[in-house]
């Protein structure tokens, strides 16, 4: 899935001599071609070493990369019964041969029991091939949750992104039309196009396993299309994987001999540029997969960062890893007086909200581009830790649903962050106002519901990083043009190493009505926490009503309104009317409460993780398993006026000592 494994479309016959793939491939296979391009993980889940389930799973591996299985570069199967039976699915690039098929394949059955040890399920992905095995029969389902393989990190930005951005767009839309329409090979295709510049081509390639429906894969792929132009659009090269699809493209330099056509293409230019870049993120990931993650920072040490207006003006992290330093290549210093200017020197006209430690203002840069930007307090310590915290996390983060920020700017003691714009602000604007309410019909409020799902996933699980926000809450979730759900405001954000699970602070952070009981009166926090502040804001969209004002009107909190009616069976009482009106089926609506109340259920363990929770929203509510009661109340945390207030507090003696707002 590397370089070398891009192949353009039958109808070019340059690629039979292009010479880059090839060198390439000599490059990978030299070093560290054995290496996986990502594995995953998803279920913490382990079997025994002498279990039935181990010995039938190294049964259906020997089975899946056998020559007769793997004959038409895709199989799946299942081996054993009842408890003990697991399924497994084999896939290979569209282009390689049945040997590298087959010694691909060799490699991710023997790898895959070892970086996953033990687990019930799990999947790894190869520059040609990919392999998943899990306890649930996955078959011909797709739940999309694409993944970025580090091979993206090392891809530098193009020079004309403006031009670059529409031929992208093109040429990744011309594929994922090839592959689903069912008139490709395998479920396979690769294209090129050309762009300004002499000899540039940009490749591309796309495909999607062979047991899910020709709907299932064109929305795999423009899934997996969304989120590679919101991480790589401006980059030469970039990549998404995901269980059911894979997308990827590549920007050449090639010279073509004068006076000769496109198909007498004999030599490549710029190798060395290409072969170093390809080279180093390979020989880094290598470096970092052997290494792994033991120096990692635990999640309670504070983020620091080092900022230095020096000529280069670089921000660098100087108390965690080297990879994980943040310098003006990856997040921009904008100049501080283009952003006054951008902003009528921060007028108040241009204000549009206050959240975190500081003021957002709408700008205009020179361009024309709109953005927002967060002034944070001059003389904040809070601000600045924020300010650190977001700049380290949020610069390494890229997925449609979030924020995209887009630099930053240090000028003494202000500190500003650049954000793109959302023209629809957040979603508390809508969701708890009646008027601006009837502007979310059913299917957009699900669509929200998704892409908040599909955003802490990724913090969770699938980006290099693991995260957990802390801060979950409507006005957190911003929304584009298009109504698509982005979180954001990671100033409350910690880091957990790859195999931490809970962590303890004696500050706690958040905001009331949104923050796990656990976390509240005890500090204790992790993807659980998350996901119950997720569960607010679920029962929330679906009822129009916001759980902190709901308390103070009502007695109680929305949690246990909702959990009442539930538990009495009148569940779509609670629901607000606009909802009802505007959904064809009622079942819907349901599912979504059935799955808030799991999400809120007083013991952390009791909660489904996010991954969950994404397959919760495709199955049908009956085989959803049944909640407990929700945590109704918060200790003695005490509530606050101000519904957009944060608190912060000891829990030393499980009281609050101090409540800040925000």
């Amino acid at each position: 899935m590397s370089l070398h494994s891009f192949r353009v479309a039958k109808d070019a016959p340059s690629v039979r001599f292009l010479l880059l793939p090839c060198l390439l491939m000599i490059t990978f296979n030299g070093f560290c071609s054995a290496d996986p391009l990502l594995f995953y993980c998803p279920n913490p889940a382990e079997y025994e070493s002498n279990s039935t389930f181990g010995s039938n799973l190294k049964i259906l591996l020997a089975s899946l990369s056998s020559n007769s299985s793997l004959a038409g570069g895709f199989c799946n199967t299942s081996v054993g019964s009842d408890t003990n039976q697991v399924h497994g699915l084999a896939l290979c690039r569209g282009n390689v041969t049945l040997e590298v098929c087959q010694n691909c394949m060799k490699n991710a059955s023997r790898d895959i029991l070892s970086v996953c040890p033990q687990k019930e399920e799990a999947t790894i992905w190869y520059e040609d091939c990919q392999l998943r095995y899990s306890y649930q029969k996955f078959f011909s389902v797709m739940v999309y949750a694409g993944k970025y393989p580090n091979w993206n990190d090392h891809q530098p930005n193009v020079s004309n992104p403006d031009q670059f951005s529409p031929i992208l767009s093109n040429l990744l839309t011309q594929l994922t039309s090839q592959v689903s329409s069912n008139s490709s090979d395998r479920l396979f295709a690769s294209r090129e196009a050309r762009v300004p510049g002499k000899g540039k081509i940009l490749v591309g390639q796309a495909q999607c396993t062979g047991d899910i429906s020709s709907g299932d894969c064109e929305n795999c792929l423009r899934n997996a299309m969304g989120d590679l132009e919101g991480c790589c659009s401006m980059r030469v090269g970039g990549m998404v994987l995901d269980t059911s699809c894979d997308l990827m493209f590549q920007l050449s330099t090639v010279k073509v001999s004068e006076g000769r056509s496109r198909s007498h293409i004999i030599i490549i230019t710029s190798i060395a540029v290409t072969v170093v870049l390809v080279l180093a993120g390979s020989c880094a990931y290598c470096f970092r997969r052997r290494k792994g993650r033991r120096d990692e920072e635990k999640s309670e040490n504070t983020l620091f960062i080092n900022m230095q207006e020096t000529n280069r003006k670089q921000i660098s992290d100087r108390t965690v890893p080297q990879r994980n330093q943040i310098d003006s290549s990856e997040l921009p210093l904008i100049d501080f007086d283009t952003i006054k200017v951008a902003t009528d020197n921060f007028s108040d006209t241009n204000k549009i909200g206050r959240g975190g430690f500081g003021t957002v203002y709408k700008g205009t840069l020179q361009d024309g581009k709109e953005v927002a930007v967060k002034r944070l307090s001059r003389r904040s310590w809070q601000g600045l830790e924020e300010f650190k915290n977001e700049v380290v996390l949020i610069a390494k983060l890229q997925h449609r649903n979030l924020v995209r920020l887009i630099g930053c700017a240090v000028e003494g003691e202000e500190k500003l962050l650049i954000y793109d714009f959302m023209p629809n602000i957040s979603l508390d604007v809508f969701v708890f106002d009646p008027n601006k309410r009837l502007q979310l019909d059913c299917r957009t409020r699900l669509n929200i519901i998704d892409g908040i799902a599909r955003g802490l996933l990724y913090l969770h699980e699938d980006s290099r990083l693991k995260i957990i926000h802390r801060d979950l809450k409507p006005s957190n979730v911003l929304l584009d043009e298009e109504m698509t759900a982005k979180i954001s405001d990671f100033g409350m954000a910690r880091i957990f190493v790859e195999d931490q699970n809970t962590a303890n602070t004696k500050r706690v952070v958040g905001t009331y009505g949104y923050m796990s009981p656990e976390y509240a009166m005890e500090g204790i926090f992790s993807v659980k926490s998350d996901v119950f502040s997720f569960g607010v804001i679920l029962l929330e969209i679906v009822s129009g009503k916001r759980n902190n004002s709901f308390l103070k009107e009502h007695g109680q909190t929305l949690l246990a309104y909702v959990w009442r009616l539930w538990d009495e069976g009148k569940a779509l009482d609670s629901v607000d009317p606009s909802l009802i009106s505007s959904c064809s089926r009622t079942e819907e609506v349901l599912r979504c409460i059935h799955i808030g109340l799991l999400c809120v259920q007083r013991e952390a363990d009791d909660r489904p993780t996010m991954s969950d929770v994404i397959v919760m929203l495709e199955s049908d509510p009956r085989d959803l398993p049944q909640p407990t009661e929700p945590a109704f109340a918060m200790g003695r945390v005490v509530v606050q006026t101000d519904q957009s207030s944060t608190v912060i507090c000891s829990v030393n003696a499980a009281t609050v000592s101090n409540v800040t707002p925000r």
